[in-house]
């Protein structure tokens, strides 16, 4: 297994919205927290500004200041297009100043539709962000207030109208499918609504409604906020109104509409024009290093080591008030399981597995259960999904991690 590598991104989460969304899984305050004279920004700043300060200073410390730039930094939260862009501007100026930014840096920035929400995008386009990405999840106004979202169909048109007009060229739109009262015939005026609208990158991911309580990530150390009782309430009248034969419609159907749009699917959930795919996530999926600041963030040192903060804002602000490092866990990847997983997350990608990672024998017999259900395919010296695998990909992903073997043969998609 290769030693750590010096990060070559950034993620930095920022938890604020202005209201939460029942379905919502990641690290969120809202309220009095994210607006009005009592909100909690300016100090969660100070705190981030630490944290950047103290895991910049680890940096040099292990791998000198001769070292590559950063290539990709991603603001999400949250709604990070609630910060001003003179707050926006001075963490990239900090995240310059003690880790580098290369000269085509990619720096995405998160925002919600909306006239409250979308935050002044020439001034974030001034400030240094040459992304952005917009959390649609819907063009149908049922569906919207169904998931708690506060914007509207027409918010979502105006907010890619502003980006153009601030000079983004890079423009991404996040979608949801199945979505409980969605139908196939909704997901088609969505998705044909959003597309119309030109996106260089587009994210349908699937909803999921997981139980953080129940996997046991909400401690005091945990990397996950406890659900409200509502959100709770919301999850259980929702399940059962998803479907799995519906979602697959779904994806078969995105496929030939973003097909015809001129985009092209490079990840499981994700569509670019060629040469707008998500440089950020691709160190994701590519299991590359890269650091992360702000509560619940999660980092990788590339290999065998990564770490986490732990959700809670009020342990966060302290402990770095404090010039400590925010509470939080890590764990070691031992070497098999780092094999799994980087197959795992390069099998998400349309490029696929390079030969000498597909030829280990941690995941011999998961390939080839794969391979014989037509579930993985040769593409030049790689290994890929097919479309039928894409669809069946948590059942492949399942026999790849070294654990039990599963069942014989593949069931529903997921």
């Amino acid at each position: 297994m290769d030693g750590p590598h010096p990060p070559e991104g950034l993620y930095v989460h920022f938890p604020f919205c202005l209201s939460l969304c029942p379905y919502c899984d990641f690290v969120v305050v809202a309220g009095a927290a994210a607006r009005g004279p009592r909100n909690r920004i300016g100090p969660f700043l100070e705190a981030l500004a630490m944290e950047l300060e103290l895991r910049a200073d680890a940096v040099v410390e292990a791998f000198g200041s001769d070292r590559p730039a950063l290539t990709s930094v991603y603001l999400g939260g949250g709604t990070p297009s609630l910060m001003t862009p003179a707050q926006v501007a001075a963490l990239i100026e900090a995240v310059d100043g003690r880790l580098g930014l290369a000269a085509d840096v990619e720096i995405t920035l998160e925002a919600n539709p909306g006239a409250d929400e979308i935050g002044d995008l020439a001034g974030f386009r001034s400030a240094g962000v040459t992304r952005i990405s917009i959390g649609a999840q819907s063009m149908d106004p049922a569906e919207l207030r169904r998931l708690g979202r506060r914007h509207r169909p027409e918010d979502v048109v105006a907010a890619v109208e502003a980006s153009r007009r601030a000079g983004f060229t890079d423009v991404s739109l996040d979608l949801l499918t199945d979505v409980p009262g969605q139908s196939v015939a909704s997901w088609r005026s969505s998705l044909e609504a959003v597309l119309a609208l030109g996106p260089e990158h587009l994210s349908t991911y699937a909803l999921t409604l997981d139980d953080p309580d129940a996997e046991g990530l909400t401690g005091l150390e945990g990397d996950h906020l406890p659900l409200s009782r509502g959100a709770r309430a919301w999850r259980e009248r929702a399940l059962p109104e998803q479907s799995d034969e519906r979602a697959v419609q779904m994806e078969l159907l995105t496929d030939d509409l973003v097909r015809e749009a001129g985009l092209r699917r490079y990840e499981i959930a994700n569509v670019a024009r060629p040469g707008h795919e998500s440089r950020h996530n691709l160190l994701y999926w590519r299991r590359r290093s890269y650091l992360a600041i702000g509560p619940g963030a999660h980092a990788s040192d590339g290999a065998a080591r990564r770490w986490w903060n732990a959700a809670r804002l009020d342990g966060y602000v302290g402990s770095l008030a404090r010039r400590t490092l925010p509470p939080g866990g890590a764990e070691e990847v031992d070497e098999s399981t780092a094999i799994a997983e980087a197959a795992i997350l390069g099998l998400r990608l349309r490029e696929g597995i390079e030969p000498s990672l597909a030829a280990s024998p941690v995941i011999a017999e998961g390939l080839a259960w794969a391979r014989g259900f037509a579930l993985i395919e040769d593409h030049g010296e790689r290994v890929r999904l097919t479309a039928r695998g894409r669809l069946l990909s948590n059942e492949v992903f399942a026999r790849l991690l070294p654990v039990e073997p599963l069942a014989a043969g593949p069931g529903e998609a997921t």
